[in-house]
């Protein structure tokens, strides 16, 4: 970071309405509307004060769907400046407490939505884990890989409720999550808005079309996710376009199984894979295949593969 760029971003917050936006970014990601409504202030001036903000390269700005998230920077050096910069807003003032208080009450109502709709799914959910080892075992296994690995930069794609990136936090710089669904992404959002996990982030992203730089990646991740895609390959290039030298891309599905039932209740479009139509997919892409870990369970088997980029 130069004394330039030190210098501009210090401008950009020598306001006291950015300074606030500042501070709210610091503990979420929110949209215009949301700034409105802590604020008390017109959508205009709320949405010129981003947009320096964004300028400045404190924040960026992710669209889903209809709607575009404000979030700090994904960057080390900006959420530690960020830090030093509010470190020096008083505890005890007015403003900052009712922003905090009304910040609040935004979050208690997208934790009530994302309950809800986590209600509605949790039945075929917990039907579908039943038949398949406990989902724990395979995560201890996914966590003492990255554990070795320890990447800068990892990227799951179909990040569903965030949990992937929740368990790997501890390990990496940043994290990133991918996901289509705006209700799962909802459920994501609350449940990584838990203190040591501000480096984790989510949007919206189709996994045949990551919204992502080439070599962006040190670590990709597709957890149950393989299943749905109709065309796997597609996806395989995608994972290996994102990756960078070196990079470790870990997929975790199901082996071949015969439960037709699956591509109705759970819209799955592919039952299973095996060991040779990972692996060949990996070698298509120039990522070399490790050894695969298979994970018994009562009628379905997991299995973790491991592919390192060349």
């Amino acid at each position: 970071m130069t004394l330039d760029l030190v210098v501009r971003l210090l401008k950009s917050v020598s306001d006291e309405s950015r300074l606030r936006l500042l501070a709210m970014c610091a503990r979420g990601e929110f949209t215009v509307t949301e700034f409105v409504q802590i604020m008390g202030q017109s959508q205009p001036r709320v949405s010129r004060h981003l947009k320096i903000l964004c300028d400045a390269g404190l924040l960026e700005r992710v669209r889903e769907g209809n709607f575009v998230f404000y979030r700090l920077v994904n960057s080390a050096e900006i959420r530690s400046l960020t830090q030093q910069i509010l470190a020096f807003i008083p505890a005890s003032d007015a403003r900052a407490r009712s922003d905090q208080l009304r910040l609040n009450q935004i979050k208690d109502a997208r934790l009530d939505a994302a309950e809800k709709y986590f209600q509605q799914v949790a039945s075929k959910w917990e039907k579908l884990r039943s038949l398949h080892v406990e989902d724990l075992d395979v995560e201890r296994a996914l966590c003492e890989l990255v554990e070795r690995e320890m990447p800068e930069t990892l990227l799951d794609i179909g990040t569903g409720t965030g949990r992937i990136l929740e368990i790997l936090a501890p390990f990496i710089m940043s994290g990133e999550g991918v996901d289509l669904s705006p209700e799962m992404l909802s459920v994501a959002r609350t449940n990584l808005d838990k203190p040591g996990l501000e480096h984790c982030r989510v949007r919206q992203g189709n996994m045949y079309h990551l919204p992502y730089e080439d070599s962006a990646f040190d670590f990709v991740t597709l957890h149950q996710v393989l299943h749905y895609a109709g065309q796997p390959a597609d996806v395989f290039a995608e994972i290996s376009r994102v990756m960078r030298h070196s990079g470790t891309a870990v997929i975790i599905d199901f082996a071949p199984h015969n439960h037709e039932d699956f591509r109705e209740e759970f819209q799955h479009r592919r039952l299973g894979f095996s060991d040779s139509e990972i692996q060949g997919l990996l070698s298509q892409f120039h990522l070399t295949a490790s050894p695969p870990i298979e994970f018994p369970g009562r009628e379905l088997t997991v299995t973790l593969w491991t592919g390192r980029k060349a």
